[in-house]
């Protein structure tokens, strides 16, 4: 498995825009009652980015791989870590589930969403190959108190009041991102109300779709202008 999570890590890259188009391939849908999948998924989603979202508003963990390998620059067991060894992907894997769920397909959640935790957990595994081997005991002691997948909420609150949030640092690391997975969104759903309900009531709904689009689109671009000029 380590040898398959360095490679999967290698071309880590290239996942989501493959995972990204697979919502969009026609499948059995889940529901012919969209407004289930449509909460649900969204509530799912926004979790997962939620979060991401405070895992990097209280500590920033560099451990983006060098190279196209794995890398960190020490072992962070501190802030969200404190209560899971990876909450990032956990952040990922719910925003990729409640995409699945928006987007009614029975095919991507039956193949496309347990395929991508295997990936995830074996590039898990090969992260933590790489940091026993470089932290040794320390690692291991971190293991034995933090859960890999399971996020403990004992003492959760406290961690977050305990630290000054990042509120700039979040926002230029995750603007990318949420605005993909905006577009996403709005795509997934926009595809659905036409699927089940017809083109005339997804015409009905056009300037919602336009106004959410134009809000995010904005955000995305004065997020991006401030952070190049270090606002």
């Amino acid at each position: 498995m380590v040898r398959i999570g360095n490679f999967f890590f290698r071309y880590r890259n290239y996942l989501f825009p493959f995972f990204y188009a697979m919502l969009f391939v026609p499948s059995p849908v889940l529901t012919e009652y969209y407004p289930i999948v449509l909460y649900l998924g969204l509530a799912v989603t926004i979790l997962g980015e939620a979060i991401r979202f405070t895992t990097i508003g209280l500590v920033y963990i560099v451990r983006g791989g060098r190279n196209r390998r794995i890398y960190a620059e020490g072992l962070v067991t501190d802030g969200i870590y404190a209560h899971c060894r990876n909450p990032m992907y956990v952040g990922n894997v719910l925003m990729l589930l409640g995409m699945g769920i928006l987007s009614n397909s029975l095919l991507f959640m039956l193949i496309m969403v347990p395929f991508f935790l295997f990936i995830y957990q074996a590039i898990i595994l090969a992260e933590e190959d790489f940091l026993r081997g470089k932290f040794g005991s320390g690692f291991d002691e971190y293991c034995s108190n933090t859960n890999r997948w399971t996020l403990k909420l004992t003492g959760l609150g406290e961690t977050i009041r305990s630290f000054d949030f990042n509120t700039k640092r979040a926002l230029y690391k995750e603007y990318n991102t949420t605005y993909i997975w905006c577009v996403g969104i709005l795509s997934v759903i926009a595809l659905n109300i036409y699927r089940i309900y017809g083109a005339d009531i997804l015409y009905q709904y056009k300037l919602i779709f336009i106004l959410i689009f134009s809000f995010a689109t904005v955000a995305y671009v004065i997020t991006k202008i401030a952070k190049k000029s270090h606002w």
